[in-house]
This record gives C-alpha cells, sequence and structure tokens, in this order.
C-alpha cells in the first residue's frame, strides 16, 4: 500500500471537502443484503447499516436532505435491459418483494426522498440529479452499498454532475474486503472524499438547524 500511495501522491490525492449545502444519500440499504440466507446478504452491510443510523438522526435534526434510493423493476424485467442478465439475483427487486425493501432500521421519514432506480447508479435514470439541484445542494454524503457497485457508480456520477462527494467509510458496505478497500481507494483518489463517520458527524454538528 506504501508503494501504491507513493504512486498516487501529487497525482490523485486532492482532495474536496465539504460545502455549505448538503444532502445524505442512502444508496440501496434494502432487505436482500441484511437478511441472512439472501443470496446477496453481506454481514458488513448489516454493520454499515447500523453505523448510519446515528448519521441519519443528525441529518434531520440539522434538516439536511435525505434521499434513499431502491432498485425495482417491471416483472417482466424489460426495463433491467442487459443489468439483469448480466445479474440474473436482481430479478428479486420487484414490487411486493420483501428483499426489495429499505431495512427497517433506517425508515424513510416523511420528508425524505426515495428514488427507484434499475441500475447501478443512482443518477443514471433518475431525476436524482435534478432534486439535489432544485434543492442547492453542493456536497452528497454517500452512504449504501455495495461500495463495488452502486456506492461507486454513484460516486463517480455525482463527481460528475458537478456535487462534492463524501463517503463515510463506515457507512458503506460490500460482499469483501478486497473490492471493498480498493473502491474506496479509486473513490477517494479520484471521484470525492473518503472519510472517518466521526468527521461526517462533526460536519453536521456545525451546521444551523
Amino acid at each position: 500500500m506504501s508503494d501504491l500511495n507513493q504512486n498516487y501522491k501529487g497525482v490523485f490525492d486532492g482532495r474536496l471537502g465539504f460545502g455549505k449545502n448538503p444532502a445524505v444519500l442512502v444508496v440501496d440499504f434494502i432487505n436482500a443484503y441484511t437478511t441472512e440466507g439472501s443470496p446477496l446478504f453481506a454481514p458488513d452491510v448489516v454493520t454499515a447499516v447500523n453505523e448510519t443510523v446515528d448519521l441519519l438522526a443528525l441529518a434531520r435534526e440539522k434538516n439536511v436532505p435525505v434521499l434513499y434510493t431502491k432498485v425495482l423493476y417491471n416483472k417482466n424485467f424489460m426495463d433491467g435491459g442487459i443489468f439483469v442478465q448480466k445479474v440474473p439475483v436482481l430479478k428479486t427487486m420487484v414490487e411486493d418483494e420483501p428483499l426489495a425493501e429499505i431495512v427497517p432500521e433506517l425508515p424513510p421519514a416523511e420528508t425524505d426522498i426515495i428514488v427507484i432506480k434499475q441500475y447501478a447508479s443512482a443518477f443514471f435514470g433518475t431525476s436524482l440529479a435534478a432534486t439535489l439541484t432544485s434543492l442547492g445542494v453542493d456536497t452528497v454524503i454517500l452512504t449504501g452499498c455495495s461500495t463495488s457497485g452502486c456506492v461507486r457508480a454513484s460516486a463517480v456520477d455525482g463527481m460528475q454532475y458537478g456535487f462534492r462527494v463524501i463517503v463515510p467509510r463506515e457507512c458503506v458496505g460490500d460482499r469483501h474486503e478486497g473490492p471493498h478497500e480498493a473502491n474506496l481507494f479509486d473513490i477517494d483518489s479520484k471521484y470525492g472524499d473518503v472519510v472517518a463517520k466521526e468527521e461526517t458527524m462533526d460536519y453536521l454538528k456545525s451546521l444551523s438547524s
């Protein structure tokens, strides 16, 4: 890792920092990833969900917008395109399927926004970018799963839409430590800032309510 850090030094080690108007984006924290026996079950996602509980509570206390994503397909899966062909387990994500629902540990409030998506990025094919822009958001605090899939894709697109992307590392999870750490490294190098949850909490506490 020291050789890798040295290789990136001065090239991919810039920092964005927090802006003035954040929103918290909760990507795909759904039962499929936290239910034992589910094909997508990932214990580290369970941990990330639990770490996100007080972060969301603080965000709401500070009147910071909270937005969720979840994946839903028509039952003919035609809106899933090539993605559901590549990853057939996604066909679990249909209306009335309990595994497709947001985890009970992080229930959306009436003031929150739920974005439905069909692909990895929370921005692709959704109104998310327009919604954030209309709210005056400049910083996206990105939580959710999986780090190597939907979180990374959302981080890349978030940066490309002009948002400061901040990832509290304790609040994202994956199926395996290898891709999790590799993608956090890439996000931190090129697309946003990966920070400790404590730093994110301190930032939120500093905001006026």
